[in-house]
């Protein structure tokens, strides 16, 4: 397996050596099934902009610059956030198949850097891999039922858990003025036609990544607030007054690279928490896209209390099942690269375990 480029450098620690006395237990079948896995995460626009390398010893995430949406996301917030969501996948899929997960100093030009040892013996969790699995964006339209606030606790809870400060907006005023934000956001990417055209151009992408538009609205609610991508794309801001939804933002005290990465894993964290309830999930992106807008949520409705990250729509899907809009993958041969194996395992590229790696077509 081979990386699009040489960034991905392994960068050996002297602190490495406690973590890597039993790392060489890990089957390559095993590597290339929790990196499957880990690749169901939600990304920006299903771009995918993730690389790893496993030396044998710990798995390595970094950032797919190749992939990088310049122009909507030039500080690169949005893809440091969808590798974060791959990280929280990746560390859920290996304690699911029996292994402790420990993080080790990453090194230059790497995000995360993973070493795995075999646990004690035990069940496969199933029930985590099929929530893996089944996790997708609903693009149904949400009820008016609205989310009861205890699970919206809930939801913040888990979120904390990867270290980032969660907060749900209930008040209806607040509502309000985050959808006039929100709004304001996608008028202001009206006016920048190399985003447009950017976004754009991940819908129909290829057949292994991006938004096919069969999965897309074909005769939007004209009641609903516009999309991002006019009638595209799932609308991202919808009335608060006619609707069950309830926004959560995710951020911290600092707005740099580490903050995003956490805000990544609480993003996958609290997203297969909803799924597990049975609510419907749906990044709303526009307000932290835009400086001015950022900066304007940050003061107002958060008084200042953190900078936000990531904003995410929860609800209540209309209809009884979750429906199969999983957006496609890349293989998992062109994601990982393989530099070093343990006790002479070998496995070919894309061999499948017993337990069989992740559809093709899978997450979103």
């Amino acid at each position: 397996m081979s990386a699009p480029d040489d960034d991905l450098d392994d960068h050996p620690d002297d602190h490495l050596d406690d973590h890597l006395d039993d790392g060489g237990d890990v089957p390559l079948t095993d590597v290339e099934e929790l990196v499957g896995l880990a690749c169901l995460a939600p990304s920006v626009h299903n771009t995918q902009p993730w690389r790893w390398r496993y030396d044998g010893h710990t798995l390595a995430l970094a950032a797919d610059d190749s992939r990088h949406l310049v122009h909507s996301d030039p500080a690169g917030r949005n893809l440091t956030i969808s590798c974060g969501a791959a990280l929280d996948h990746l560390e859920l899929a290996a304690r699911a198949l029996g292994y402790d997960v420990s993080r080790v100093p990453p090194g230059e030009g790497v995000l995360a850097r993973v070493a795995l040892r075999r646990a004690t013996a035990g069940p496969v969790a199933d029930a985590d891999l099929a929530l893996l699995r089944s996790r997708g964006t609903d693009r149904r339209r949400f009820g008016t039922q609205p989310v009861p606030p205890e699970v919206l606790d809930a939801l913040c809870d888990v979120a904390a858990t990867r270290g980032v400060e969660a907060r749900a907006v209930t008040a209806d005023e607040d509502r309000v003025a985050l959808e006039i934000l929100a709004n304001r956001a996608m008028s202001l990417v009206d006016l920048d036609a190399e985003r447009r055209a950017e976004q754009r151009r991940w819908i129909d992408h290829s057949t292994r990544d991006g938004i096919p538009r069969s999965q897309l609205p074909q005769d939007p609610d004209p009641m609903q607030a516009r999309s991002r991508f006019r009638p595209d794309v799932v609308e991202d801001a919808r009335l608060a007054a006619r609707t069950g939804d309830r926004v959560i933002v995710l951020g911290g005290s600092v707005d740099d690279q580490d903050a995003w990465l956490r805000a990544g894993q609480a993003l996958s964290a609290l997203w297969l928490e909803a799924t597990r309830r049975g609510l419907g999930v749906i990044p709303m992106t526009q307000p932290v896209e835009v400086d001015s807008v950022r900066e304007e949520l940050a003061r107002t409705l958060l008084e200042d209390a953190f900078v936000p990250h990531a904003l995410v729509q929860v609800g209540l899907p209309v209809g009884e099942q979750h429906p199969a809009t999983h957006t496609p993958r890349r293989p998992v041969a062109e994601v990982l690269e393989i530099t070093g194996e343990p006790g002479g395992r070998r496995s070919r590229a894309g061999e499948e375990s017993d337990r069989g790696l992740p559809p093709a077509r899978d997450g979103g």
